[in-house]
């Protein structure tokens, strides 16, 4: 059988529309062609992480945590902020265009007539790369829920679970219990479950003790305290680390490096860390546009907050390491998202707004975000056509005028959009994170 396609691009903008339903959740089908792959990965310790948000710092966490204990690791994570090739990484580097042809052709040819979801087939790719490559760990990011995520077709060694908040109502339910549920169903009986959340709900120890699943809970089994200015201190039990801060800003972070410190702990009989691989991981983690900062007079700061949790979480942020002068932001969401939930905690802390549209179905169009900023009484608020267009503007008000940051949020598209303008400050130009 020939190769369906040769450019990765084509790849996936036929796996779009290849499956009926964009969004169909099912771990039949995965757990069919990954049997069909025979890819060899029996052996190899996994960490599956879920959760509303903190999800990729997590992973990151985990990551620079096994490298730096000399590892070969696999981490699988969605969506991409710029290209594809980012969701799947070996050693830290991203998968190649060919790699990625030669994988989603090993897949077609083994899945027969299974029609599979874009994600699918992507979650696939991942596991057939690393079983290729060698991987001695995989961190693999859940996409949506858990229960019926394409990832949980591999038994995780050690879940994680880091937030539980509203989000993606449409297929995991209306309430924190309900969302609860279907992310603790990464669990496995007798393995153990992390949990970042400091108040999760009862849905998910729950869940872990009807299974048998050993439960790790933050602020009770495990924690993390601010220490001197630059380092903190995880405990667990008799078990205590002092830690560099990692580079990743929030105090959700310190949470999120703790639960990932624990995952390696509970792993080192099988994959053993020293103290200083911890400490490097820790301090030299690396996720872009999360409280992500860019340039001076003004700062440029990159988040992909898009739900309630996250705009709570970056509006907390703000409060705890402000600027002088006034703060812009440029906002585009997606139209199936708590777009009021979003703007409700950081309306206070924003004295003008630059909205955009996003393209495609889901897009919120640049009207409607305006029209929920009137909502809940912002009047400074500019419309715009798109995202670039958006900080174009905010970058002629903030030369002229006195803008001491420029804030862009609201999607992952947000911020590949802005990246791509052309308008902000490059990467080490005043970049931190």
């Amino acid at each position: 059988m020939s190769a369906r396609f040769d450019r990765l691009a084509d790849w996936l903008a036929w796996q779009e529309t290849a499956h009926p339903v964009k969004i169909d959740l099912s771990l039949g089908r995965v757990r069919h062609v990954l049997a069909a792959l025979a890819a060899p990965l029996a052996g190899v310790p996994v960490i599956t992480v879920a959760g509303t948000n903190g999800k990729g710092s997590t992973v990151a966490f985990l990551d620079a945590i096994y490298r730096a204990a000399g590892y070969r690791t696999g981490v699988y994570t969605s969506p991409h902020l710029l290209r594809y090739n980012e969701r799947v990484r070996v050693a830290g580097q991203d998968a190649g265009d060919d790699a990625l042809c030669g994988a989603f052709e090993r897949i077609d040819a083994a899945r027969g007539e299974v029609s599979l979801t874009y994600f699918e087939w992507g979650t696939l790719a991942a596991l057939d790369l690393f079983a290729a490559a060698g991987c001695e760990v995989l961190i693999l990011e859940v996409g949506l829920g858990g229960r019926l995520d394409a990832v949980n077709a591999v038994d995780a060694d050690v879940a994680v679970i880091t937030s539980v908040d509203l989000d993606h109502q449409h297929f995991l339910g209306d309430t924190r219990e309900a969302i609860g549920a279907e992310k603790a169903a990464i669990a496995r009986p007798g393995r153990p479950l992390i949990v970042t959340d400091p108040v999760p709900p009862a849905s998910v120890p729950g869940h872990a003790e009807r299974i048998g699943a050993p439960l790790w809970r933050y602020g009770i089994d495990y924690a993390a305290a601010a220490a001197e200015a630059d380092t903190w201190l995880w405990t667990c039990a008799d078990d205590r680390l002092r830690l560099p801060r990692p580079e990743l800003a929030g105090a959700a972070q310190l949470r999120n490096a703790a639960s990932a410190v624990l995952a390696a702990r509970l792993l080192r009989a099988r994959l053993p860390v020293a103290d200083a691989a911890l400490a490097q991981g820790v301090r030299q983690a690396h996720i872009p546009a999360r409280f992500e900062r860019r340039g001076r007079h003004p700062e440029w700061l990159l988040d992909v907050a898009h739900n309630p949790e996250a705009a709570r979480n970056l509006a907390a942020n703000l409060r705890a390491q402000p600027l002088p002068g006034r703060t812009l932001a440029v906002l585009g969401m997606l139209a199936d998202k708590d777009v009021a939930g979003v703007i409700a905690p950081l309306a206070d802390l924003i004295d003008a707004w630059h909205v955009a549209g996003l393209d495609g179905p889901r897009g919120a169009d640049a009207q409607q975000l305006a029209g929920q900023l009137a909502a809940v009484g912002v009047a400074a608020v500019r419309v715009h056509a798109d995202v670039a267009a958006a900080c174009r503007a905010a970058r002629q008000a903030a030369d002229a005028a006195d803008v001491g940051r420029v804030l862009v949020f609201g999607s992952f598209h947000t911020v590949e959009q802005a990246l791509c303008s052309g308008v902000l400050p490059a990467v080490g130009d005043g970049a931190t994170l």
